[in-house]
C-alpha cells in the first residue's frame, strides 16, 4: 500500500466525501457538508487518501458542549463517524484518522474524546478498543410516538 495522507476536507473534496458518507450511512446526503465546512470549530472532517489521490477514508467529529455518556468534562470532542474502504482496514488508516480528530480535539481546548456505536456492531466495539477507546457504558434508547 503507498503512503496515506489524511487532510482536512474542503468543498473539493465533497464528491468523494459524499461517497464515503454513503458507504458508511446509506441513507446520508451532502446536505451537512456546507454547514460542517462553515463551522471549523464546531465540526472536523478528515479525508484519508492514497498516495495516487484515491479517497479511502474519513472521519468526522464534532465538538460536544452538552453532556456526552462517560466523559467527565465539557466540552468533548465526539467521533461523529469513521469509515475505511473495506480493502484498506486494518491498514492504520482508522488509526490516522483519529489521531487527526485527537489533534483537532485538543486545538479546541477539549480533553476528551467520545465516541459511540450501535449495541450490535460488534466490529465497531473492536475498532474502538483497538484505537483506544474504553468502553463507558451501555445504553438502549427508547421512543414512544405522540398524536
Amino acid at each position: 500500500m503507498s503512503a496515506v495522507h489524511v487532510i482536512p476536507a474542503t468543498i473539493a473534496d465533497r464528491e468523494d466525501w459524499v461517497a464515503l458518507r454513503c458507504a458508511l450511512w446509506p441513507d446520508a446526503a451532502g446536505d451537512d457538508i456546507a454547514r460542517m465546512l462553515h463551522e471549523p470549530t464546531h465540526f472536523a472532517v478528515f479525508i484519508a487518501r492514497e498516495g495516487n489521490g484515491q479517497a479511502i477514508g474519513f472521519a468526522e467529529a464534532s465538538l460536544r458542549h452538552d453532556y456526552v455518556n462517560g466523559c467527565d468534562t465539557s466540552p468533548v470532542g465526539f467521533l461523529e463517524g469513521i469509515y475505511v474502504a473495506p480493502l484498506f482496514r486494518r491498514r492504520g488508516v482508522a488509526a490516522s484518522l483519529v489521531r487527526a480528530v485527537e489533534q483537532w480535539t485538543l486545538a479546541q481546548g477539549a480533553s476528551e474524546l467520545a465516541s459511540d456505536a450501535l449495541i450490535d456492531n460488534v466490529d465497531s466495539h473492536r475498532m474502538h478498543a483497538a484505537l483506544g477507546f474504553e468502553e463507558t457504558e451501555r445504553v438502549v434508547a427508547f421512543r414512544k410516538r405522540l398524536g
